[in-house]
């Protein structure tokens, strides 16, 4: 009897996965691989000094502090503002849905100019914010705006497609058992959408724990207290100090690689106690 061979419209697994390695070593590993290497340059005594100086110690705390930071406001409201585009209608919906996706085709620099404008002591908001003792503009507060304002949409559009197909007769039937709204959203809602927030915290955590266009013009950039790492690393760059650069650059990629490999793995977890895999 004839066998009949089942014809894939897409190359098989062994030529998919050599064009995947491939690829992804040409753009992600090795040049991630380099900044090791050139970092090796560098003896132990002296890495060690050039990653441990006291400013640039303080730049990890801003950069990492501050992004983390930004990535969980972002978790909170960001559910909050997919929350009302799936589950009501307003006029002006279709608009705010777009401006969602602003941060991600608004050039960086755009981003800082526009943010330093509205914050700055004589903007709009900067103003009467500084008339009440507040400080945005040139200062830790204005790095933790630009970082929100950059991540939202990760958050956003990464939870807005679970609510949307989230069934509403869960909540229903959760009320018909008396739960209260609190009670509802804690035991039935939040633990569905919970692997999506954390998808969408990592993903916002890492494009603000590397951005400076944005942040550069309304930080400030005041040594100790609003300079952030990658700023140090342009910085080294522009004294044509290249070892010291990779040496953070390296710091950078394993702090952040950690960083992000628990949140997946805290991500992966939760995915299996819900029961949805991803």
């Amino acid at each position: 009897m004839a066998t009949s061979r089942h014809s894939n419209v897409l190359p098989g697994f062994n030529l998919a996965l050599g064009y995947t390695l491939v690829y992804l070593s040409l753009i992600v590993l090795i040049p991630l691989a380099a900044v090791f290497i050139k970092s090796t340059s560098l003896s132990a005594a002296e890495f060690w000094n050039v990653v441990t100086a006291p400013r640039v110690v303080a730049s990890y705390k801003i950069s990492f502090g501050l992004s983390l930071l930004a990535a969980a406001i972002n978790v909170v409201f960001g559910l909050m503002l997919a929350w009302a585009l799936v589950r009501y209608s307003f006029p002006g919906k279709k608009l705010v849905d777009a401006l969602v996706d602003l941060p991600f085709a608004l050039p960086t620099a755009v981003t800082g100019i526009a943010l330093t404008a509205i914050y700055a002591g004589n903007g709009w908001l900067g103003k009467p914010l500084e008339a009440i003792g507040l400080k945005v503009a040139y200062s830790p507060p204005g790095i933790l705006v630009a970082l929100i304002f950059i991540g939202l949409p990760f958050v956003v559009r990464t939870v807005q497609p679970i609510l949307e197909d989230l069934d509403t007769e869960l909540e229903e039937a959760a009320a018909s058992l008396g739960a209260r709204r609190w009670q509802t959203f804690r035991r039935v809602v939040l633990p569905i959408l919970l692997p999506a927030l954390l998808t969408g915290f990592a993903l916002a955590f890492a494009r603000a724990v590397g951005e400076y266009g944005s942040v550069i013009f309304i930080a400030g950039n005041m040594p100790f207290v609003s300079e952030i790492t990658p700023l140090m690393i342009i910085t080294k760059l522009e004294q044509y100090d290249y070892v010291g650069a990779t040496a953070i650059a390296a710091v950078m990629l394993v702090l952040s690689f950690f960083l992000l490999l628990v949140i997946n793995l805290l991500q992966a977890w939760t995915a299996r106690r819900t029961g949805r895999n991803r």
